[in-house]
């Protein structure tokens, strides 16, 4: 037995160990298998065995050390957890033996976790729950969840929606304060704001929407002149009926956009103010912010102002009748237009024609990729995939709307504050793999320096339809960086504009809400709470994880669709390369899906400058745009993906010819 100084020698011992031990603070990142790795704060990944890895969970801060394994190779032992990262999470109840647990179906937790008897809220065998971590496994491994509660069962209508929102932590109820905001708002409140706003009823203003679409943001008109045309865009204008910092607003901050989901969307505003009282709807007197351009007959724009208004929408046209309208073809809905109506519209084709023109000179258009319409059955499952096809309608709204929201820039750039959006074009890290891809591939287009933003717009104007060994415009196209909102007016390389916002949506963006309470403020001294910088975050981490979530349930109801393709022999296109394989997009349907080069002969070696695959010995290429046949192989539902299996591929001889010009053994 030790004595009392051999005690306070070892706690003295256990001191020192622990003051002189070197730990390094991190992120810890999962991956598919039971292994991981953590972020360290000073910039490298330090890997994280399987057993050290149990202790841990997805996102946690933890402290580490670094150690050797047998081999030698450095490896990551958990030291201490500085704060848990994930708190909640969704899976399937599970029963093995006297034991209950749930399987997670969040990334990066590949362990069944203990559910104790007083935490399991009745779920049964194959419910999907909603959990939240119990106990942590950073003692001992063994982690405990608490069920918090039952999402449902496979099969149940709706499942697939509800487990997205679970799983993304997104709530579909309205906050209590909210909804009596809402219920507290009708037609008087709309009346009462009208006395001190110009009064364009008369004016034949139309919506050109969805026949679906209920929340109706904007409405157009457009007369012709000596120079041009004045196009008038009227926005819904909520920000009129909603006080600022109002729990209608600071839940629309939170949920930062409208998620539209197949078949059900999530709303930013509930329905009395954004499908209700503020949508533009026909015969309604509708409170609105007009911006009048002058569109000159080259397409650029030399005027606007801002205005607000009262107005009544003459009409809810289809996209389908005015395409109707604009190549001439007669019906009795044609007919039935008013001659205003039918003038206007003449007039906002002729108009976006020429915006058209201009932003093909002097900016990018973005690419006319095929376009496709879930339909859903009873059981809110896809019945049905058909083409949406864009008209001259389509374009005629998005000219207005592009041209509208860059005057909103140019009018916000000259103000004290602004909310932007910005692109910085090409990702800093593949940089130079473009000007690798230009030297070798495009020595026409070798001079532009692709971080500069004129050169890459001259890149990704002079890159459309080049004769190239490669197709130069998508590959550089799948290496930009992601578009971010900034206070500061910046370039949209996207686009090819100097700068860039939105305010036309609303009813379905925050930041456009937000835009509309800034120019407001600018224009008539009224209040705009200011965002900063740790709101701003917030906000497009929001719209990010909207737009996951939407992803992820499209995803799903496509995996459940896919066994009705069949054996069949399908055309589809190469969208996207990685060093595994590519993924293919359907002709006929939009359908995405893999083809792993595991199921293809021989070995092949991945080009990061060309996102090309080659086979390491005949040559045989696999290339963004190469037009192939696939056939269903499997659906993988635990990852939500769909595989295929090469059938053949239609550019065979083109690629084996390319490889053989480029002195490749074929």
């Amino acid at each position: 037995m030790l004595n009392a100084d051999a005690l306070t020698q070892l706690r003295q011992l256990k001191t020192d160990i622990k003051q002189n031990k070197v730990v390094f603070p991190g992120t810890v990142k999962a991956t598919n298998g039971r292994f991981g790795f953590v972020a360290l704060d000073e910039g490298r990944d330090l890997f994280l065995p399987p057993e050290e890895m149990q202790k841990v969970l997805p996102g946690d801060r933890i402290n580490v050390t670094e150690t050797q394994d047998d081999k030698g190779k450095s490896q990551g032992a958990v030291d201490e957890l500085l704060s848990g990262g994930l708190t909640t999470f969704v899976g399937r109840y599970l029963v093995k033996g006297k034991g209950h647990f749930v399987v997670p179906e969040t990334p990066g937790i590949n362990r069944w976790i203990f559910i104790p008897p007083k935490e399991r809220k009745g779920a049964q065998p194959d419910d999907y729950i909603y959990c939240r971590i119990h106990k942590h496994p950073i003692k001992d491994g063994k982690g405990q969840a608490k069920v918090l509660r039952i999402i449902g069962q496979a099969g149940d209508p709706g499942l697939e929606r509800a487990f997205t929102l679970a799983s993304f932590d997104l709530d579909d109820a309205w906050p209590q304060a909210v909804e009596q905001q809402a219920e507290a708002l009708d037609e008087q409140a709309v009346e009462a704001q009208t006395s001190e706003r110009e009064d364009l009823t008369a004016q034949p203003y139309v919506t050109i929407d969805s026949p679906s679409t209920q929340d109706m943001d904007d409405a157009l008109m457009a007369e012709a002149n000596a120079t041009g045309w004045t196009v008038s865009v009227a926005i819904a204008d909520p920000t009129a009926l909603i006080a600022a910092g109002s729990p209608a607003e600071l839940e629309a901050r939170s949920r930062a956009t409208a998620i539209y989901f197949p078949g059900e969307p999530r709303p930013m505003f509930p329905d009395a103010i954004s499908t209700r009282l503020c949508s533009l709807m026909p015969d309604s007197r509708r409170l609105v912010l007009v911006c009048d351009l002058q569109v000159n007959n080259d397409g650029s724009v030399s005027d606007y102002r801002f205005r607000q208004a009262v107005i009544r929408s003459h009409g809810k046209l289809s996209y389908e009748l005015v395409a109707q309208v604009l190549e001439g073809r007669e019906s009795d809905d044609t007919r039935a237009l008013a001659d205003g109506v039918a003038t206007s519209l003449d007039q906002l084709h002729q108009a976006a024609t020429a915006l058209r023109r201009w932003r093909e000179e002097h900016a990018l258009l973005s690419s006319d990729r095929p376009e496709f319409r879930l339909r859903l059955d009873e059981h809110k499952r896809i019945r049905q995939i058909e083409p949406a096809l864009q008209t001259e309608a389509h374009r005629l709204v998005e000219e207005c709307m592009v041209a509208a929201n860059r005057c909103a820039a140019d009018f916000l750039s000259q103000q004290d504050s602004g909310l932007f959006i910005t692109h910085p074009g090409l990702r800093e890290d593949r940089l130079d793999n473009v000007r690798t891809l230009l030297g070798s591939f495009a020595p026409a287009l070798a001079e532009l320096d692709p971080a500069k933003a004129e050169d890459f717009r001259t890149l990704m104007q002079r890159s459309e339809g080049l004769d190239a060994e490669v197709p130069v415009k998508a590959i550089v196209a799948r290496q930009l960086a992601r578009v971010e909102l900034s206070f500061q007016p910046a370039p949209h390389q996207g686009m090819g504009l100097a700068a860039y916002t939105t305010f036309t949506s609303p009813l379905r963006k925050y930041s456009d809400f937000h835009v509309h309470r800034l120019i407001k403020a600018a224009l008539w001294q009224q209040p705009a709470p200011a965002l900063d910088g740790n709101q701003l975050d917030a906000l497009q981490r929001s719209q990010i994880t909207a737009r996951q979530a939407a992803n992820s349930l499209e995803n799903w109801l496509k995996c459940e669709f896919a066994p009705s393709l069949g054996d069949a022999e399908l055309s589809g296109t190469i969208v996207r390369t990685i060093p595994a394989g590519f993924f293919v997009r359907l002709d006929s349907n939009g359908l995405e899906g893999f083809v792993s080069c595991k199921g293809l002969e021989g070995k092949y070696s991945f080009d990061p400058v060309t996102l090309r695959l080659v086979h390491n010995k005949n040559g045989r290429t696999f290339q963004l745009e190469q037009p192939v046949t696939v056939a269903l192989a499997e659906v993988d539902l635990t990852r939500k993906q769909i595989l295929f299996r090469l059938v053949e591929t239609a550019a065979t001889d083109t690629t084996e010819a390319a490889a053989e010009s480029t002195g490749t053994n074929a």
